[in-house]
């Protein structure tokens, strides 16, 4: 029975005869080349993320190359194959209405094909998240790895990187303050190597949270994607892959409610990514787990943001490998983790971090002096976001952090981007701007919309933040006083769908609420009015399947129906 559960025996395709299914497979496997000894072994799926779209992994092929070297070194065999490649800047409508179709794909080729365990590859910001829902529905022995991120650029003489400063940069161009030519000379400097972006956005945010989580090799999180040790790293991960396989060790046995909670406090340590929050939540439902916002907003009032990197910080990603990555990040937080997680290794977490080599360095912080003294995000709630809300409370403008506005709607990305430039604008840069119908449903797929443009002309005016409030994402690499996330949408009708221009709103991150001052009579007459937005093409293929079954935020924008029965707890404890 065991043997017909290895090698080119598992999953056989039904032709009503299994003798025939396996002849069949081994005549056609056999035409890439492969001998019988070689089919004998262990099979180690290696998932093939490259395309010619994505930069972020253009060192791809590297890697599988060295995977399947310390594969074959352990006595596996291994065999890539593709899944969908998303890369942010190229996946329309956005990256993140496209990342449940990829753990789909990711989970339905890896029950169909026959492995012991799997490799996966990931690196731009949703392919991780995607690579780890499909896996963790499977349940198969996996390890992750990823393409690690890039070399930070120059500009005359100032030290550059994707896509904090393209940010920052677009911003100053808008303001009028760098002109065309310039920001075309800026454009070829901000993304010099292959790699993802190198400042702490959801790419660093996932590949950190991953190693926190124990389903990467220590040490794998901040590897510059052009270094040799990147691909080190990943013959390693070929050799892990092999001892997997023999195990039997899932995912289900790491990726457990304590090792979750980690996580989430490694998410409040490095400044992380909002994206993080909502991906980690997905991957923790695949797995019956559950992630209680207001326990997360616990935590974060007693982990401190450690990491001096940008948008929080100065730093970039290559400065925190030279720090030691992810281990000096685990040692200043470690009377906060649970020790007792097992890893991908079978280790503890607590004999990694006594094992790691650390040393003084600047861009981790002592826990005793922090970059910022609470956790990197805040929940909001209140009456304009009865589910919650969050804002990077680490990336705001201090002054902003308690404001009270008249509100400025836009109803739709479409009239955002018609109207925010125009002069006619009635806007002053007290007033709160706020953006609907952006949110899973609404964008749709929940789009990196809610970095809202400053408008030109306060730009012109100097205006630099103000704040604002949607029910879409924001990249990692955004900073600014932005409150994303809100909760329920406006698309289903959540109260953020029936601000008016002129609302007046209060926020205040401290006691953490988000307050419409609108009466409650006058809510009512306005939903009795409100009809959901109409998509174009909703009537078939993929978008029907996304409009009709994917969940909020707090959730993790997953479909429904391929979220586990909440069996396995909720997250974090303390």
């Amino acid at each position: 029975m065991e043997k017909d559960r290895t090698g080119m025996r598992v999953g056989l395709t039904q032709y009503g005869d299994a003798g025939f299914s396996l002849f069949l497979r081994k005549a056609f496997i056999k035409a890439m080349g492969y001998s019988d000894s070689a089919l004998d072994r262990p099979i180690v799926g290696i998932v093939n993320t490259y395309s010619g779209y994505n930069a972020c992994h253009r060192n791809v092929p590297d890697l599988i190359d060295a995977i399947k070297r310390g594969v074959m070194l352990s006595g596996g065999l291994p065999v890539d194959f593709p899944v969908l490649s998303m890369h942010e800047s190229f996946s329309a409508p956005t990256s993140m209405f496209l990342r449940n179709l990829m753990s789909m794909d990711t989970e339905e080729m890896i029950r169909a094909q026959p492995m012991q365990s799997v490799v996966l590859i990931g690196g731009c910001d949703k392919t991780v998240p995607a690579l780890l829902m499909g896996a963790a529905s499977v349940n198969i022995p996996a390890i992750l790895t990823v393409t690690g991120p890039m070399s930070t650029g120059s500009h005359r003489g100032e030290r550059l990187g994707a896509c904090t400063d393209c940010r920052r940069l677009w911003g100053k161009h808008r303001a009028g303050e760098i002109d065309a030519a310039e920001i075309e000379e800026i454009n070829g400097k901000l993304a010099p190597t292959a790699g993802t972006c190198m400042v702490m956005g959801t790419a660093s945010t996932m590949a950190l949270v991953s190693e926190a989580l124990g389903v990467m090799l220590p040490g794998g999180a901040a590897i510059p994607a052009v270094h040799a040790d990147r691909l080190r790293h990943a013959e390693a991960t070929g050799v892990e892959a092999v001892a997997l396989a023999k195990s039997g060790r899932v995912l289900a046995d790491i990726l457990t409610p304590a090792a979750f909670g980690n996580a989430l406090r490694v998410l409040h340590a490095i400044g992380g990514s909002t994206n993080g929050l909502v991906h980690l939540a997905a991957v923790a439902g695949r797995l019956g787990i559950r992630i209680d916002y207001d326990a997360f907003d616990r935590i974060g009032q007693e982990t401190p943001v450690l990491v001096d990197l940008k948008p929080s910080g100065q730093h970039y990603m290559e400065d925190l490998h030279k720090a030691g990555g992810l281990m000096p990040i685990l040692r200043e937080i470690r009377h906060l983790l649970d020790e007792d997680c097992i890893t991908i290794t079978g280790k503890r977490l607590g004999e990694i971090i006594d094992a790691a080599d650390i040393w003084e360095q600047d861009v981790v912080r002592p826990f005793s002096n922090p970059i910022y003294p609470r956790g990197g995000m805040r929940v909001l709630r209140g009456n304009l976001a009865p589910d919650g809300a969050i804002i990077k409370q680490s990336a705001a403008s201090p002054a902003l952090m308690k404001h009270t506005g008249r509100a400025v709607v836009f109803t739709s990305l479409a009239d955002m981007d018609r109207r925010i430039d125009s002069e006619e604008l009635d806007v002053k840069a007290d007033d709160i701007l706020v953006l609907q119908n952006a949110g899973p449903k609404g964008g749709p797929g929940m789009p990196e919309a809610g970095y809202i443009p400053i408008p030109a002309k306060l730009a012109r005016q100097g205006v630099s933040d103000m704040v604002r409030i949607s029910d879409a994402r924001m990249s990692g690499t955004a900073y600014g006083t932005i409150v994303l996330h809100a909760s329920p949408e406006a698309a289903i009708g959540g109260p953020i769908g029936l601000v008016r221009d002129g609302d007046i709103i209060s926020l205040d991150v401290e006691n953490g609420t988000l307050t419409l001052d609108v009466e409650d009579a006058e809510l009512e007459r306005r939903r009795a009015a409100w009809s959901p937005p109409a998509h174009e093409g909703a009537e078939r293929g993929y978008l029907k399947l996304y409009l009709e079954r994917v969940e909020q935020a707090d959730r993790g924008c997953d479909f429904d129906f391929l979220v586990a029965p909440e069996t396995s707890g909720v997250t974090p404890q303390k």
